[in-house]
């Protein structure tokens, strides 16, 4: 198995390198964001170990910017940084895991071979349904490339349906995922937030990505319901 270690503190890169070719990796390490991710997309790896804290560019950037180049190879992120806010940066940009310095080295291998049986499945950074685009990391949502503002509980509702673009939801199931399981208020909110956010994204540009599949649910459509030209 094939792993890029890319930390910017040689005395760290070392150990790591040594410590998992003892363990039977093949190791590629580099010293900063920059070559970090040339070297991703310029090879195959089953996995990356990347740092946050970084010059040129920081973990962050890297993994947004691979998950951008369409390359999923799974990434564990490695911080001393253990705030939540950190590592939901982290996974909005597209990470599969986060550990915190300082670790055991056990941990930091088992991590690594659950992502390796994962494997590399996409999950993009932005998400995308035709026109429509909707980003987790900064809460930013454009329709041809203008800006659509939601309140959070539209973009909530939106980010779920995006999430699962293509594939019939039903009332419970937004109510579930978009307010909480102990919700027990009446379920046609449901229609009256459809209701709000096709206001904001389909009726201003002519679209209908939200579709109601009468007697079951919701479906928003892979190609956003932009007009066919």
């Amino acid at each position: 198995m094939r792993v890029l270690v890319v930390e910017d503190d040689r005395s760290a890169a070392e150990t790591l390198r040594r410590m998992l070719i003892a363990e039977g990796w093949a190791v590629e390490v580099t010293g900063n964001g920059v070559d970090g991710y040339e070297c991703a997309t310029a090879h195959h790896f089953d996995a990356i170990l990347l740092d946050i804290m970084m010059p040129g560019l920081n973990g962050y950037e890297v993994v947004r910017n691979l998950r951008r180049a369409q390359v999923w190879t799974p990434v564990l992120m490695v911080s001393a940084k253990d705030g939540d806010y950190d590592q939901i940066d982290a996974f909005d940009f597209g990470a599969d895991d986060y550990i915190t310095k300082p670790f055991s080295f056990a941990l930091l291998t088992a991590r690594l071979r659950a992502l390796v049986r994962r494997g590399a499945p996409e999950r993009p950074a932005v998400l995308t349904a035709g026109s429509l685009t909707l980003d987790p990391a900064t809460h930013q949502v454009t329709r041809r490339d203008q800006a659509v503002t939601l309140t959070p509980r539209e973009y909530g509702m939106l980010e779920f349906l995006m999430r699962k673009k293509g594939t019939v939801v039903s009332k419970s199931e937004v109510l579930r995922s978009v307010w909480d399981a102990n919700y027990r208020g009446d379920d046609n909110i449901v229609e009256v937030y459809v209701s709000y956010l096709r206001k904001r994204i389909d009726v201003p540009f002519g679209c209908k990505a939200i579709q109601t599949v009468r007697g079951v649910g919701y479906l928003l459509a892979d190609d956003g319901g932009d007009p066919e030209v």
